[in-house]
């Protein structure tokens, strides 16, 4: 997860702006919120950066690399500010940590507001425009930030959909509960109500959003994320449910029966693990040890045979020795997941990690990072060709960025499948005879339209 940044041109008629997103799902969807709010003044996008007037970079610190890549933008940025008198402005993550502390390192942009006051935007803009800069940081709750509808195009066939926002679970390397607050759930029938205007629009798959959205409703006298999925299943025009991101210790046997009994529910789960050591479980505050992360993942796929599952993983955490790497290897080689987004630890401001004794040397920390990635490569691939001769129920997205002459789209399971088909197909849901896998996708032949559209 790195930055993304926002790039529009001044309020008045026909005026651009043009949207570069190098980030997570719901930094992308906060992205589109934005960008919605922006069109709504009557604004176009363009991709040319170097024509716009007003940059707004909308931020990511969740890691070190996504920090140092936002830094190293914003010194480009400060130059063409000198140049052409840019409006800058930063949104997100970032903009929270460093709440009024921004303006020591960056003086020269023009606002700055956090993950819950990107309704604001307009107002902001407004008042740097009359140089009058807008800070602010402020935690209310489910604001009118998490409520936005970003608009989505006659082409789109899949959508974002935030049902909460913030953490409490104080991981001790996680900044999130730092920057984007304590858990707030939205109101289920405001969330229904979203998703079926949706399904209305020609929108076929929805991915619910939140920092941890197996808590959903935890706090409130409302429905249980269960529920919620279950109402969501019975929604016309939605045909594929996903959802991101699940924390293991609130991963409950409803939510797990869920895959077994709704149609709509695709059968793959973000599962985020971290660490194979129950001492480094436990040094994380993760609240879960291996054995019960994996007796999980069995359930789950008792529950809905061939569920693809993938995680999240850190290397080289504070105290973490080779015995301890080695239980995350064995993990690994148990699970056999379909992939695994996996780092090196990077201490974060405010974290308790961050200040914990027994650093592990880089060197070292990526070391076993590489050893990780190779065995994981190889239980992919072996994943994926094991998909050959199969047939595959495929939602078609757009053009493949391989070759012009073949569509993509994602199976059920989330997994990219590049097969050759008419335009018609765009948008739509098929079945495609796998032919080929590799490590990052799957080959497709003989693609046709599926005679009952629904999951």
């Amino acid at each position: 997860m790195v930055i993304v940044v926002l790039i529009a041109d001044c309020f008045m008629d026909d005026m651009k702006f043009c949207i570069e997103n190098f980030g997570c799902q719901m930094n992308e969807h906060d992205m589109d919120k934005m960008a919605s709010l922006l069109a709504g003044e009557g604004m176009q996008r363009v991709e040319d950066a170097k024509k716009a007037d007003i940059v707004i970079v909308n931020t990511c610190c969740i890691r070190e690399k996504a920090e140092q890549k936002f830094y190293s933008l914003m010194g480009r940025l400060r130059d063409a500010k000198e140049k052409k008198g840019t409006i800058i402005g930063v949104t997100g993550c970032i903009a929270q940590m460093e709440k009024e502390d921004i303006l020591q390192r960056l003086p020269f942009i023009d606002f700055s507001l956090g993950p819950s006051n990107i309704h604001k935007i307009k107002k902001a803009i407004d008042q740097a425009m009359r140089d009058e800069p807008l800070l602010d940081f402020s935690e209310n709750g489910c604001n009118e930030s998490l409520l936005i509808r970003p608009g989505y195009g006659q082409d789109s066939v899949k959508a974002y959909v935030t049902i909460m926002k913030g953490c409490n679970n104080f991981c001790t390397y996680c900044v999130v509960p730092y920057v984007r607050g304590r858990e707030s759930s939205r109101d289920s029938r405001d969330i229904l109500q979203e998703v079926a205007a949706l399904g209305g629009r020609g929108i076929k798959e929805v991915t619910l959003l939140g920092q941890n959205v197996n808590s959903y409703n935890n706090a409130r006298d409302d429905i249980s994320f269960p529920e919620l999925l279950e109402k969501i299943n019975a929604i016309d025009g939605i045909e594929r449910i996903r959802f991101v991101t699940s924390h293991p210790r609130d991963l409950s046997p409803e939510l797990i029966g869920c895959f077994g009994r709704l149609e709509k529910l695709c059968e793959h789960i973000h599962l985020p693990f971290q660490s194979g050591s129950d001492r480094i479980l436990k040094l994380m505050n993760r609240g879960y040890s291996a054995a019960e992360y994996i007796a999980k993942v069995e359930a789950l796929r008792d529950r809905r045979s061939g569920i693809a599952v993938t995680a999240d993983c850190i290397v080289g955490f504070p105290g973490e020795d080779e015995e301890d790497f080695g239980k995350t290897m064995d993990l690994i080689e148990r699970i056999q997941f379909d992939g695994i987004f996996s780092f090196a630890f990077s201490p974060r401001k405010l974290t308790a990690a961050s200040t914990m004794p027994g650093k592990v040397p880089p060197a070292k920390a990526f070391e076993r990072l590489h050893r990780l990635q190779k065995l994981q490569r190889e239980i992919t691939l072996s994943r994926n060709k094991a998909m050959e001769g199969r047939t595959a129920e495929v939602l078609t997205e757009g053009v493949s960025k391989n070759s012009n002459e073949e569509l993509t789209g994602r199976t059920r399971t989330n997994k990219i499948v590049n097969f050759r088909g008419p335009l018609a197909m765009m948008n739509r849901i098929v079945e495609v005879a796998i032919v080929k896998g590799y490590a990052n996708s799957l080959k497709g032949e003989g693609a046709k339209l599926k005679e009952v559209q629904a999951c």
